[in-house]
């Protein structure tokens, strides 16, 4: 139990800290105010790396629970950051930004699903 927590942790960290680099690369080439960008861009970028992390591990690592802890369950966690679209979204609802919060829900949404489906594909 404890390896598995140690994996989970390990992977958790440095997902964090790529999703911070990530984001914050992101938003130095757009708008300040349009800081849900980044986070759609890390979103987007985890949904497809868990889909070709499960895809590779179902197909050539079945039974590796420490790499499924480690990269999609640490790593990937870390990584992608629901919360924060929750929270970004809340935001441009109460600042009436209908459009920008309908663009955003639907992108992420739609994208993720598309791209968890690409990340599988590839491997498969």
């Amino acid at each position: 139990m404890w390896k598995d927590i140690l994996y989970v942790g390990i992977g958790g960290g440095i997902g964090s800290i790529f999703r911070f680099i990530a984001s914050r690369v992101v938003i130095r080439y757009v708008s300040p105010e349009w800081l849900f960008v980044g986070t759609l861009a890390v979103n987007m970028t985890g949904c497809f790396l868990i889909g070709l992390l499960s895809g590779w591990m179902l197909a050539y690592q079945p039974e590796n629970q420490s790499f499924r802890l480690l990269l999609i369950v640490g790593f990937c966690g870390g990584y992608t950051t629901f919360s924060t679209f929750a929270f970004e979204n809340l935001r441009l609802i109460e600042t009436n930004q209908w459009g920008l919060f309908a663009l955003y829900t639907f992108t992420s949404v739609l994208v993720g699903l598309l791209a968890v489906w690409g990340g599988m594909k590839l491997v498969s």
